[in-house]
């Protein structure tokens, strides 16, 4: 039996969370989520899933959880909150078992709301499923009716939890996990990494084009051991070796008589999505052969090329901006500089600021180095702008340290078009570049000068094939049809040209 837990409907207080406002909230696209899974008799593969997910958490900060197979018993606990206040030692010690399936979330499909945690767990006549994914289904008004036609109990509002029951719909009609799995896979349409538990293994799976990653890991044991993870940060911090990634189509089968794999998919095309490399994977991940750190201080070099500049430092705007700040100080000859220093333990606040603090509210997170900046002329890196509102602070707070001029660079093209496959954009309309030429977003930044790195760039410094990645938040070409009802909700304006 799953053990006990307070699942409530009650909507987590998003209304006075100060990071959903517009003017206050980061200028990203939100997160991607975290998915682990381990096999490992005779470790306790609960706190290692912690672990693991820890170094995940950049991926989403709305709730974590675990699931643990302990043989046909399955144990769960998932709350809302960051890894370290979900997870005890307590509530980790009632988590037995050699499998566990974890994951942390940023909601794109279903609300931010404790039911909508993850990992999924449904019933089926082979036993339990625990379910982790990262993606987006596009199908899934479709997939949702198809489900509740046929009498599918579904509590939650994720798609998520959707896949777990078309597994669990076909695995009761007869086939076993592998046939069901991929009978259930033919349904759904969009992004999906997954890893799944069940009493005699986990699964890890990646839609037909590969959009989000998933990664496999040996853990240095006699058989040897399996991990799957979202991204290889997850695999060091445990101490697991990187084995290679799964691929696009791929379904790898892990159970005591070692790692199999299945292509459930024929003719996949590979889609990486290039935000992962350019902002959502952490820097010291790898990504086919190297470390996120090296393309983006890449993106960098390539920037400094295509829109050079005269000032006296570069800084990059932490954490995300400064390996492409490094990579454009290296190009241009120009001093690389640290003039903001981040408070890396400004998490989600409840508590609402004073008007004037709400004002100057990106202290919070970033303060400036004024003996460092003070009669400068600056150029600031960052990955990329998607409203510009905290930008346009972050500008003001620059000058306000005594900056004389200040050039904003832009390690990717402009953002114009919302993501359907698993990443939280705005509807178009908020999105700055799909709105306003340079020229008008340098005037509302109020800059000195403001200049993108070109799509062509972009790709370049990938140093593979342009077409094996997925770059439709600047281009809008989506290489899985968006079905017409959800475009609705989110793209209003013209397609762009790159």
């Amino acid at each position: 039996m799953i053990p006990k837990h307070s699942v409530t409907s009650d909507d987590y207080p998003r209304q006075n969370n100060l990071m959903n406002d517009l003017e206050t909230r980061t200028d990203k696209p939100e997160e991607a989520c975290g998915v682990f899974g381990i096999y490992a008799p005779g470790e306790d593969v609960a706190k290692l899933t912690y672990f693991g997910l820890y170094a995940l958490q950049h991926r989403g900060q709305e709730s974590a959880g675990i699931a643990t197979f302990e043989g046909e018993q399955v144990h769960l606990h998932k709350d809302m909150g960051l890894v370290s206040q979900v997870f005890n030692e307590t509530n980790l010690n009632e988590l037995p078992g050699s499998i566990a399936v974890g994951h942390t979330r940023y909601s794109t499909t279903g609300s931010s709301r404790k039911v909508n945690a993850q990992p999924a767990v449904v019933d089926t006549r082979l036993g339990k499923l625990a379910l982790a994914h990262n993606g987006n289904l596009v199908n899934v008004a479709q997939l949702r009716e198809e489900l509740l036609q046929k009498n599918c109990n579904l509590v939650t509002t994720t798609d998520s939890e959707m896949i777990a029951f078309a597994i669990a719909e076909e695995v009761n009609a007869g086939r076993d996990w592998l046939e069901g799995c991929i009978e259930a896979f033919g349904r759904c349409q969009g992004a999906f990494s997954l890893v799944i538990g069940t009493p005699t293994g986990v699964m890890g799976v990646r839609d037909s084009n590969g959009i989000r990653p998933l990664v496999i890991g040996t853990l240095e044991s006699n058989p040897v051991r399996y991990v799957l993870a979202s991204e290889t940060c997850a695999l060091d911090i445990i101490g697991a070796e990187f084995l290679r990634d799964v691929q696009p189509g791929e379904l790898v089968w892990i159970t005591e008589e070692g790692l199999t794999s299945y292509h459930w998919y024929q003719q996949p095309q590979r889609k990486l999505c290039i935000f992962e490399m350019i902002y959502f994977a952490r820097p010291d991940s790898v990504m086919r052969g190297e470390s996120l750190y090296s393309y983006r201080m890449r993106l960098g070099r390539h920037l400094a090329e295509e829109s050079p500049t005269e000032a006296d430092i570069v800084i990059g705007v932490p954490d995300s901006g400064v390996p492409a700040a490094i990579g454009f100080s290296q190009a241009s000859g120009i001093p690389y500089a640290e003039g903001l220093i981040k408070n890396r333990y400004v998490g989600r606040t409840f508590i609402q600021p004073t008007q004037s603090m709400r004002e100057s509210g990106i202290r919070m997170k970033l303060n400036p180095l004024k003996d460092v900046l003070y009669g400068k002329r600056v150029v600031i890196v960052d990955d990329s702008i998607v409203r510009g509102t905290t930008s346009r602070k972050l500008v003001k707070t620059l000058r306000e340290a005594g900056a004389v001029e200040v050039h904003m660079r832009i390690s990717s093209p402009p953002v114009t078009h919302p993501c359907f496959y698993g990443i939280d954009t705005d509807t178009q309309d908020q999105l700055i570049a799909a709105t306003k030429s340079v020229e008008e977003i340098t005037k509302q930044l109020e800059v000195d000068s403001l200049a993108y790195l070109s799509w062509q760039g972009m790709l370049a410094a990938t140093r593979e094939d342009p077409q094996s990645f997925c770059s439709a938040c600047f281009t809008g070409d989506y290489p899985i049809p968006v079905p017409e009802p959800m475009k609705r909700t989110k793209l209003m304006l013209e397609k762009a040209v790159v």
